[in-house]
């Protein structure tokens, strides 16, 4: 049995904000599971909701299945009840079965199922991707719509029909036309989570979409920024989000888009910058360069400032 019912756990992620934290690798690239500990330990001592332990931030597509159920047990016992632990599951139907039940094994208290690997595919197959791990956890499950696995709205409102675990839609696609169609055929029956690649320059307007949370990778080395930009969207202080923005998040943007896969690397180099540990990358992933690293840090220091208006 799940610890968190399923029900449950759509409220409790749909209340505040979320991360991935990073995986940790020695400089061997072996999972470090002392310092990814330590890790979680510090991130879950802030008013965070859930935490995707083996996310996409968490570089989940080089992990073995064995690593996955490792980091979800390890953040579970970290977390110890102060948020919601989520693991991951993904690739083919039959990887993502047995990933979804290692999930549950470790103790997490839910599943982001992320897109199959590689084929596109229609809506019955994705749906009946979906239906099979819902069939085969308890968990509540959420399914994150980005590449080749992107839901129609009827395709999710069958879903939401027959499988009571699924339980939300995280948005990594950013069609407002699409998000719209979906709020309004299932409304509160999903919790929304926002999943573009930094979240928060999208967080205020997807509000209005009924999108009440989103992960934040940020939040891995400037937590205190990261929960003070989320109350403020939460409270619609546009001075304060669209200070915030210009001062800090867009250019982190600007360093982070110069490579692609970045997106990762930034984080470990950011926990780098503020002092904690955030080690390599594995391939195909690659390091921030030195003069990156540089920038990087100039605009870490910003983040010290508050968010308000």
């Amino acid at each position: 049995m799940p610890t968190i019912e399923p029900a449950e756990l759509a409220n409790r992620i749909g209340s505040g904000l979320l991360s991935f934290p990073v995986t940790h690798f020695d400089d061997q690239l072996r999972f470090d599971e002392d310092r990814y500990r330590e890790h979680v330990e510090w991130l879950s001592g802030y008013p965070v909701a859930g935490l995707f332990a083996a996310g996409g931030t968490g570089e989940y597509f080089s992990l073995t299945l064995e690593e996955i159920e490792r980091a979800v047990g390890a953040a579970v016992h970290q977390v110890a009840g102060r948020a919601a632990v989520l693991g991951p599951a993904g690739g083919s139907m039959r990887a993502a079965i047995a990933q979804a039940r290692a999930v549950e094994a470790a103790g997490g208290d839910g599943v982001l199922l992320f897109p199959p690997y590689l084929t596109e595919a229609g809506q019955e197959g994705l749906a009946a991707y979906v239906e099979a791990v819902c069939n085969a956890t308890g968990l509540g499950v959420i399914a994150y719509h980005r590449a080749n696995a992107q839901y129609s709205a009827v395709t999710l409102q069958r879903l939401a029909d027959r499988c009571p675990n699924f339980i939300g839609f995280k948005d990594g696609v950013g069609s407002i036309e699409q998000m719209t169609q979906i709020y309004s055929a299932l409304g509160d029956r999903l919790t929304y989570v926002g999943g573009l690649p930094t979240a928060e320059t999208f967080a205020l307007p997807y509000l209005e979409l009924g999108v009440t949370t989103y992960s934040s990778a940020m939040f891995n080395f400037v937590p205190d920024f990261a929960i003070d930009f989320y109350n403020a969207v939460r409270r619609r202080d546009h001075g304060a989000v669209f200070t915030a923005l210009r001062e800090f998040v867009q250019p982190y943007l600007e360093v982070r888009n110069r490579v692609p896969g970045y997106a990762v690397s930034i984080v470990k180099a950011g926990l780098d910058a503020v002092g904690r540990f955030g080690g390599p990358v594995r391939p195909p992933l690659q390091e921030l360069t030195a003069a990156d690293r540089e920038d990087l840090a100039r605009v870490v220091e910003r983040a010290a400032m508050p968010v308000v208006a």
